[in-house]
C-alpha cells in the first residue's frame, strides 16, 4: 500500500503527518491542562507550620535571643502573610479555574 499523498512530505515545521501520534491535534501541539491542586489546604498547612515555629522560638530562649532575635517577628510575619494568602484563596480569586 502506498502512502496517502502529502504524507511522506515534511510539513512547515519540518513534521510528516505520518510522524504526528495518534490523539495529538494537527499543528503537533499537544493541549495542556491546569493541574488541580488543594490550595487551601496547602495554605492551612503551612499556616500550622509557622504558628508551629513561633511556638518554638518562644520557648526556647536561643532562638529568640541576641542576633537571632528577629525569629518570632519572621514567623508572624509568615503566618500574617499566610492569612492574607488564605483568606484571597478562599475568596476565590486567583483561582484557576475561572481563567480565560
Amino acid at each position: 500500500m502506498s502512502e496517502p499523498q502529502g504524507a511522506s512530505e515534511p510539513g512547515v515545521d519540518g513534521i510528516r503527518a505520518s510522524d504526528v501520534p495518534e490523539g495529538m491535534p494537527e499543528g503537533g501541539v499537544e493541549v495542556l491542562r491546569a493541574m488541580q491542586v488543594p490550595t487551601q489546604r496547602i495554605i492551612a498547612i503551612g499556616l500550622v507550620l509557622w504558628a508551629v515555629a513561633l511556638v518554638v522560638t518562644l520557648l526556647v530562649p536561643a532562638l529568640h535571643e541576641g542576633e537571632r532575635s528577629w525569629w518570632p517577628w519572621g514567623c508572624v510575619a509568615g503566618f500574617v502573610l499566610g492569612t492574607i494568602g488564605f483568606a484571597y484563596v478562599r475568596r476565590g480569586r486567583g483561582n484557576a479555574h475561572d481563567a480565560g
